[in-house]
Order: C-alpha cells, then sequence, then structure tokens
C-alpha cells in the first residue's frame, strides 16, 4: 500500500463556533486526494491544504453524474480522544456505490487509512460541545475530457471535512414530514441503493415543495405503484406499530443505512421485534386511526435519530403521538449518540480509536 504523503497547510484557519455555523459550511484545513487512471488503478494518496480541483469543462461527472459519496463522523470522547463509528460500512457501501455507478473499486485498508489519517491531520478541528461532532465525506468522480458516453478512465477520490452540530434546527424534537404523492426519488433496478448525486438532485423539487409549506423533509413513496413508504428524504425511516419496529425493507430502491443498521441491532439486543417488509400507505393510516402507532422517526449519519410529529398528505395531517419524541425513539437516541461519544460501553465493537 502507497504511503500517504502530507503536505501541511501554511496558513491555518480560525476555528469556528458551531452553534453558529449551518450544517457543511466550514471546512477544516487539509483534504485527502487520489488519482484514479485505469492503466495504473489509484495512486499518489496525498493530505494536501484544502482547497479547489482543477478539471476540465468537458470533465464526464460535469456532463453524465458518475459520481458517488460517503457521510460519517470523527466523536469527541469526555476523555477528549476521537473515534470513528463503524467506518469499515461506510468503505464496503462506497464501493457497492462504485460498482453500480461504474466507478473504480478502492482498497479498503486504503480508505480505512486515509480516513484515519486525515482525521489525525485535521484532530484540533473535531469539537467538543455537546451534540457536534467532525463530518467526514469521502467522495469519488470521474474525469475524463471526452464527451462521448463512457465508463470514466480517470477518477479523483477525496474525503473533506467540517465541524458540524444538529442537522435540523429541532434537534432531537419532532420534525414535520410531507408525504411525496406526485416526483418519486428510485425505482428498483435503478440507482437507488447507491448513494450517488444524482438520487439526491432528484429530491431537491419535493424538498422544496414541502419546505415551503413548513416542512422539514417528505417521505418517498415506491417509484411503480406509489402506495408503499421507502425512505424520508436522505434518511431512513422506522414505525413503531403494536410493539414492533417496522422499517421498509433494502429491496434495491433504499439506501442501506448504517445507523438504520446499527438501530436494529440495538433493538434486537433489547429483544424488541424488528420488521423489515413492505409498508403500505393504507397500513400506516390504519395504524394511526386506529392508535397502534405508537411513535416513528427517521434515522441517518447527518441528523441521527429525528423524531416524527406530524405526516401529511393530499391535504390530510396525522399528528403522532401528540407531536411528542417518542419514549423508544429517545431510548434509541441516547444509546447510539453515548456509544458515538463515548459516554456509554459499546457491546458490538462499532467504534474506532483515531487519536
Amino acid at each position: 500500500m502507497e504511503k500517504i504523503r502530507i503536505e501541511k497547510t501554511s496558513a491555518p484557519k480560525p476555528k469556528c463556533d458551531v452553534s453558529k455555523i449551518g450544517f457543511g459550511t466550514v471546512f477544516s484545513d487539509h483534504m485527502f486526494v487520489m488519482d484514479y487512471e485505469k492503466k495504473k488503478g489509484w495512486y499518489d494518496p496525498r493530505i494536501v491544504p484544502f482547497g479547489p480541483f482543477m478539471i476540465s469543462p468537458a470533465a464526464t461527472v460535469l456532463h453524465y453524474a458518475p459520481e458517488i459519496f460517503e457521510g460519517m463522523k470523527a466523536y469527541r470522547t469526555p476523555e477528549g480522544k476521537v473515534q470513528l463509528f463503524r467506518p469499515i460500512e461506510n468503505v464496503k457501501r462506497m464501493n457497492i456505490s462504485a460498482e453500480r455507478m461504474c466507478l473504480p473499486q478502492i482498497d479498503e485498508e486504503m480508505m480505512m487509512e486515509a480516513l484515519k489519517e486525515i482525521v489525525r491531520v485535521d484532530q484540533d478541528w473535531v469539537p467538543s460541545e455537546p451534540e457536534t461532532s467532525l463530518y467526514i465525506r469521502p467522495f469519488m468522480f470521474g474525469t475524463d475530457e471526452q464527451l462521448g458516453i463512457h465508463t470514466p478512465h480517470h477518477c479523483i477520490f477525496s474525503i473533506i471535512t467540517c465541524p458540524v452540530g444538529s442537522y435540523f434546527k429541532e434537534g432531537i424534537n419532532p420534525v414535520r414530514i410531507a408525504i411525496e404523492k406526485d416526483d418519486v426519488r428510485a425505482v428498483k433496478g435503478g440507482t437507488g441503493f447507491a448513494k450517488c448525486g444524482g438520487n439526491y438532485a432528484a429530491s431537491l423539487r419535493a424538498g422544496e415543495r414541502a419546505e415551503a409549506q413548513g416542512y422539514s423533509q417528505v417521505l418517498w413513496l415506491d417509484g411503480v405503484e406509489r402506495k408503499y413508504i421507502e425512505e424520508a428524504g436522505g434518511m431512513n425511516v422506522m414505525f413503531k406499530i403494536d410493539g414492533k419496529v417496522v422499517t421498509p425493507a433494502l429491496l434495491g430502491s433504499v439506501l442501506a443505512g448504517i445507523t438504520r443498521k446499527s438501530l436494529i441491532e440495538i433493538l434486537k439486543s433489547w429483544n424488541i421485534p424488528v420488521e423489515e417488509r413492505l409498508i403500505s400507505l393504507d397500513e400506516l393510516f390504519d395504524a394511526i386511526n386506529t392508535g397502534r402507532l405508537e411513535e416513528c422517526w427517521c434515522c441517518g449519519t447527518a441528523a441521527v435519530i429525528s423524531p416524527i410529529g406530524e405526516l401529511a398528505y393530499d391535504n390530510k395531517k396525522f399528528i403522532i403521538n401528540d407531536f411528542k419524541t417518542g419514549d423508544l425513539t429517545k431510548r434509541l437516541f441516547d444509546e447510539l449518540t453515548g456509544i458515538q461519544w463515548g459516554k456509554r460501553p459499546d457491546p458490538f465493537g462499532w467504534t474506532v480509536p483515531v487519536v
């Protein structure tokens, strides 16, 4: 494995007050970069000062979108140490996305070392305030200077980081969600299971409509029958119905969330039944109207867990759990964030020390 070359900045930026910045608006001093050529493979792994890329206006990513990314965090523990949460899961998922988007695979050991090294170099950027972290964004894109549609032969892989607080202004308080009945995010056989920019671009129009009406996110339905629940915005979704937790199955159009996977494992360790299956709107509305839907929440790396206090569909509004954070939602949030920030034991072996 080629050694990572490190070039430190000569002009470090002043640290910021995380409570006063938006999500992903202020970036740390450095970034990891590695280049790819089909005949050479990946080469020249390096950490350099944060700055722009020089790519051609004809670069394939600007025209045909061969691009993928990941999202993860580094956490400051009460003892002042820094740790990652299940980073190998992000590495594996990135290679799954790469395969779908015809981008090159990355050696797992190389990417793990790159993740650790960029955090070590910019460890002073990992905040220590409550519910703050250093968000880590690995991404890859094709750079071929050619307008013909083809599999990229040249790529860049990079990692940038930024200090962040809560993703939603509501924090762990309930959010309002609009169920989208017109646009679709993805279909089975498409790119829904890959973490690629096009999926998120396709969601922007519906998201803007929802935000204009005061909602934080949209809840997506399947792209064929428009009757089965898939995911919420850029997050997975879970429902507690009749004492069981139900979440949409991963059938090719839903992203396999690492927070989702972790919550399922925690729930099973608590002997709480979990079902991964199709959930129809009819079933959801029936559970709401009969009082069997006890609570529900969105989950993902950026926001961790966001309770859902209201669902809106076709001019109808449904209040969930009196617009209060449910007991199980709060218990899961406390357990997961406790493990991530090193405030609780990690019986699963999920955390990886870096500094």
